[in-house]
C-alpha cells in the first residue's frame, strides 16, 4: 500500500484537533493538513464533552486568533461571566450571598454547545482545504526519530489507508494515543470527579424567586446566560446554557468529600442535589422528562511528562496531554496555549530552523503555566461553600489570571523569548506568591464563621476590577507591555497584601508571613479598597 505523505497528521479532530488545523493552515497557507477524527460528523450534540463554557483566553484564541468572532457572536451565547451562589441546603436563592457582576465586563466569553462548534469547525476546515476524515479509526501508528517521517494506518467508510507525516499530533482527548504509546502520563494531587447530563430546556435561574429587588440587580435581568456555580463545602454545581436551547448540568467533588458513588446515575446524582441544592432539584423535576444523556468522569485531573519533542516532532494538545479542572473553565485556555506553540514550532520547522531548543523552552513555559494554576484547585474545594473566603479568593486568582497569564497571551508574548527572560524573576515570584496565598486562603477557611448574608458581591462595581478586565483588549507595544506587567505585578501584590491584613482583623492568629514574605517591605499598605467592602 502506497502512503500518502503530508506535513502534519493530526489524531483526533475535536476542538483542539480542528483549530489547530485551522491555526496552522492560517499562519502556513498552503500547508498539507490531515485530521483523522473517530466519530462521524456531524457529531450529536452530547454531554461526551466538558467544558462549554471558555474564559478570556479560550474566547480571545477563538475568536480573534482563529477569526472566528462574527460566528461565536451569531451562532454561540456570550457569557454574563461566572457567577455563584452559597446555596448549600436553600430553598431561597435570593436569602444566600451572590457573588457575580451585575452587567456585562468588557472582555467577552461564550458558552460554547461543543457539537454544534466541532461540527461547524469540521465544516470551516474542509472550506479552508484541510483534509478532514471523519468516522476514521486510527489502527496504527509509528513514530519516527526525526530522521524519517511518522507512518500513520487508519481506516474509514472507503477502507484501510497509510500515511506518513512530517509532524504527528496528538489531540486524541482522554485517549491520549501518544501519551500511552510513550509512558507519559503523570499524576497529580488533585483527585476530584465529576458527573454531568445535559436538560432539553432552558433552566433560567431568575424564575427562581419573584423577590423583585433581587431580579433587578443585575443588567441586562439575564442570570442563566452566566455560568453559574451552585457551591458548598467540597463540590460545586454548575448551570451551562447551550445554542441549542438545552442547558448543561453537572457536579464536580473533591472526592475525600463527596463520593462519586453517590451520584454516578442520573437518580443518584438528583437524589443528590435533593439533599445539597435543592431548589435545582425542584426546577430539574419538571423537567426529567428531557433528559438527554448523562456522563461521569472518575480522577478527572492529570498531568503529562512531556507535550512537544522538537527532534522527533510530534506534540500533544487538549487533553490528550493534560487536563486541570472546569472550576474556571482553563481547557480551552490550554488548548490555545498549546496550539500556538505548536504552531510556532511547525512554522520554525518551514523555516528550516533547529527547533529542538525551541521546543524544550515552550514547554518549560507551557508547564509553568499548569503549575501556576494547580494550586488554585488541590486541596481547595473545601473552600467552596463559605461565604466569606471564597469570593476574596475569585478576587484573587482572577486578578492573577487576567494581570499575569492573560497578559501574555494577549499581547501575543507567548514565544517572545526575549519578553519572557524578562520576565522570568517577577512570574516566578508571582507564582510563588499564587501557591502561599492559597495556603492562607485555606487557613482562613478553616477559622472562618462563614456567614450567609442576603447580599450581593458585585465585581463589576470594584473599579480596578472592571479595568483589569477592559485593559486585556488593549494593543500594546513593547514598552507598554513592560510597564503593563509592573503595574499588574504591583496590582497582585497590594491585593495580598490587603487579604492578608482584613482576614487578619478578625483572626490575628493567622500567619501570613509566608505571603508578606514575599512582597516589598517598602510599599505603603493601603486599605481594603481593592475588596468588596471594609470588613466589619
Amino acid at each position: 500500500m502506497n502512503a500518502r505523505t503530508h506535513d502534519v497528521v493530526i489524531l483526533g479532530g475535536g476542538l483542539a484537533g480542528l483549530t489547530l488545523a485551522l491555526q496552522l493552515t492560517q499562519r502556513l497557507p498552503g500547508l498539507d493538513v490531515l485530521v483523522l477524527e473517530r466519530r462521524t460528523h456531524p457529531v450529536p450534540h452530547a454531554a461526551h464533552k466538558v467544558g462549554e463554557s471558555s474564559v478570556e483566553i479560550a474566547a480571545h484564541y477563538f475568536g480573534k486568533v482563529l477569526g472566528l468572532e462574527t460566528y461565536l457572536r451569531q451562532k454561540q451565547l456570550k457569557k454574563f461571566g461566572f457567577r455563584f451562589f452559597f446555596s448549600e441546603g436553600a430553598a431561597r436563592i435570593e436569602e444566600v450571598t451572590e457573588l457575580g457582576a451585575s452587567t456585562f465586563l468588557e472582555t467577552p466569553g461564550y458558552q460554547l454547545d461543543r457539537g454544534i462548534f466541532e461540527n461547524d469547525l469540521g465544516a470551516m476546515a474542509r472550506e479552508r482545504g484541510i483534509r478532514f476524515v471523519d468516522g476514521a479509526t486510527v489502527r496504527e501508528f509509528h513514530l519516527g526519530d526525526g530522521s524519517g517521517p511518522h507512518r500513520v494506518a487508519y481506516e474509514d467508510a472507503d477502507g484501510a489507508h497509510a500515511v506518513e507525516a512530517r509532524w504527528l499530533v496528538d489531540a486524541s482527548g482522554r485517549a491520549g494515543l501518544v501519551k500511552r504509546r510513550l509512558g507519559l502520563a503523570e499524576p497529580n494531587e488533585h483527585d476530584a470527579n465529576a458527573v454531568w447530563f445535559r436538560i432539553g430546556q432552558r433552566i433560567d435561574i431568575d424564575e427562581w424567586s419573584e423577590d423583585r429587588d433581587w431580579l433587578a440587580r443585575c443588567d441586562p435581568p439575564n442570570r442563566w446566560l452566566s455560568t453559574i456555580h451552585l457551591v458548598g463545602a467540597g463540590y460545586w454545581v454548575w448551570l451551562i446554557p447551550l445554542a441549542s436551547g438545552s442547558h448543561s448540568v453537572g457536579i464536580v467533588a473533591d472526592a475525600a468529600l463527596h463520593s462519586l458513588e453517590s451520584m454516578n446515575t442520573f437518580e443518584k446524582a438528583m437524589g443528590w442535589l435533593e439533599r445539597h441544592q435543592p431548589r435545582l432539584y425542584e426546577d430539574l423535576q419538571g423537567k426529567r422528562a428531557s433528559l438527554q444523556d448523562f456522563a461521569f468522569f472518575r480522577h478527572f485531573s492529570y498531568g503529562c511528562r512531556q507535550v512537544f519533542d522538537g527532534s522527533a516532532r510530534w506534540a500533544l494538545t487538549g487533553e490528550a496531554g493534560l487536563f486541570l479542572d472546569p472550576f474556571y473553565s482553563p481547557g480551552g485556555d490550554f488548548i490555545a496555549i498549546s496550539n500556538t506553540y505548536i504552531t510556532e514550532l511547525v512554522a520554525q520547522d518551514r523555516a528550516g530552523k533547529r527547533i529542538a531548543p525551541y521546543a524544550d523552552i515552550y514547554q518549560r513555559i507551557y508547564f509553568s503555566f499548569y503549575n501556576a494554576m494547580l494550586p488554585i484547585y488541590v486541596g481547595q474545594y473545601g473552600l467552596f461553600g463559605d461565604p466569606e473566603v471564597l469570593p476574596v479568593k475569585v478576587l484573587w486568582d482572577y486578578t492573577y489570571y487576567w494581570g499575569v497569564l492573560c497578559q501574555l497571551f494577549f499581547q501575543q508574548r507567548l514565544t517572545d523569548l526575549t519578553a519572557i527572560g524578562r520576565l522570568q524573576k517577577p512570574l516566578a515570584n508571582a507564582q510563588q506568591l499564587n501557591v502561599e496565598m492559597q495556603k492562607f486562603l485555606r487557613a482562613w477557611g478553616e477559622r472562618s464563621e462563614r456567614r450567609n448574608a442576603k447580599r450581593m458581591l458585585d465585581q463589576s462595581s470594584l473599579p480596578w476590577f472592571a479595568e483589569l478586565n477592559r485593559g486585556l483588549g488593549d494593543t500594546l507595544d513593547e514598552k507598554a507591555f513592560a510597564q503593563r506587567m509592573k503595574e499588574n505585578f504591583g496590582q497582585l501584590a497590594e491585593l495580598a497584601r490587603q487579604i492578608v491584613a482584613c482576614a487578619r482583623i478578625k483572626h490575628p492568629e493567622l500567619d501570613g508571613a509566608a505571603v508578606l514574605a514575599l512582597l516589598d517591605p517598602a510599599a505603603v499598605r493601603a486599605d481594603a479598597s481593592m475588596l468588596f467592602a471594609e470588613p466589619a
